[in-house]
């Protein structure tokens, strides 16, 4: 068989007909479908592609120190997260790749369990098939009962769903792994969107106990820092599998291009242009979250996240429909899992003009 035939279809093939139909409409397509920036790349990371734009020679694996010094950096000026050396912290070319490959490149494989929330990213399923390991999606460690899985993974906050997991709730998973001997991948991309309270990392000290032992974190500068083109993240925590991770990943040549390695540095040491983008998107959820619920939606969880978790309490796909004939694209609840089947994922993401004409369309 071949390695694709592991793999499920790729979900958003399944759109192209709502697409077309969302598309006829007389002032165009909103497209709220994935999650992706438009606002311009901010000119604190232009500055630095431009001033590292002469790199002739190879960039390392590991990364420069001073790109993974501004990471410890702000991890522990805005999450508080502290104790952090150089070797644990890894830059990755984009956070998908990391998520897609890390069974395969820790050696999980036939026989070992990968489990991640019932509703959840792809990613982590695609993860688990492409290394031949038993995919489970699953909310409950009780459920688990006398499995111990090889990798289990936590997002919060969550894509899709928008929900943050409470820290009572997060020590209780690490120490549930750190008994069983279970490596805890914690998918953080939205750490820095939250719109309602508070979310915090698994690395913290309060919910880590100050030790990286066990954890491992996974972070995006796609979202914070408009930077999804750039393919930009880092992997960070328990220092032998970072270790690991660096051993196998400088033989498949898996390096962030020099470069963007010199922008991350810069943009994890500026804050001003995060919290310019946060307003943004802040103003853009109140409005669109404002204009589903007097269409009659419910909009779930969605604290954090760049997404309205939204329902009208029948399928997803009608639901898709519904809003394709207003010449809106939304992404169908079960891309996520069979706990998506009721809901769509709607994202706050397009520019003020298209959330605008969202807003108009649904009133």
């Amino acid at each position: 068989m071949p390695v694709s035939g592991r793999l499920p279809d790729f979900p958003w093939d399944k759109l192209t007909s709502y697409a077309e139909k969302a598309r006829a409409h007389a002032d165009g397509i909103v497209d709220l479908s994935i999650g992706t920036p438009v606002d311009p790349t901010p000119q604190v990371a232009v500055d630095a592609l431009v001033a590292a734009a002469n790199w002739p020679g190879y960039p390392t694996t590991i990364g420069l120190p001073a790109t993974r010094q501004a990471v410890i950096d702000w991890f522990a000026r805005v999450h508080g997260v502290t104790g952090l050396g150089l070797d644990q912290v890894l830059p990755v070319v984009g956070t998908k790749e990391l998520i897609a490959q890390l069974a395969l490149h820790l050696g999980v494989g036939a026989g070992d369990l990968v489990v991640f929330p019932e509703a959840a990213y792809p990613t982590y399923e695609v993860g688990a098939a492409l290394a031949g390991a038993t995919p489970k999606a699953s909310d409950s460690l009780t459920a688990l009962g006398p499995q111990r899985p090889r990798i289990l993974w936590l997002n919060s906050p969550s894509n899709p769903t928008g929900r943050v997991l409470p820290p009572e709730h997060l020590k209780k998973v690490v120490d549930w792994c750190r008994e069983r001997g279970v490596l805890l991948v914690s998918d953080e991309c939205y750490l820095d969107c939250v719109w309602e309270g508070s979310a915090m990392s698994v690395l913290h000290p309060d919910i880590s106990g100050g030790s990286a032992d066990g954890i491992l974190v996974v972070h995006s500068l796609s979202k914070r820092s408009n930077l999804a083109g750039y393919r930009a993240g880092f992997v960070a925590g328990d220092t032998a599998v970072v270790k690991e991770l660096l051993a196998v990943r400088k033989n498949l040549g898996l390096i962030v291009p020099g470069p963007v390695q010199e922008v991350m540095a810069a943009v994890y040491a500026d804050d001003a242009h995060a919290a310019e983008q946060h307003a943004r998107y802040a103003a853009r959820r109140t409005k669109l979250k404002a204009a589903l619920e007097g269409a009659g939606f419910t909009v779930d969880h969605s604290e954090a996240a760049l997404y309205l978790w939204s329902t009208r309490g029948e399928g997803c796909w009608e639901t898709v429909a519904w809003l394709a004939e207003r010449g809106i694209l939304a992404a169908p609840g079960d891309f996520y899992g069979t706990a998506g089947r009721q809901h769509v994922r709607i994202a706050i993401t397009a520019t003020d003009e298209r959330i605008d004409a969202a807003v108009a369309r649904l009133a």
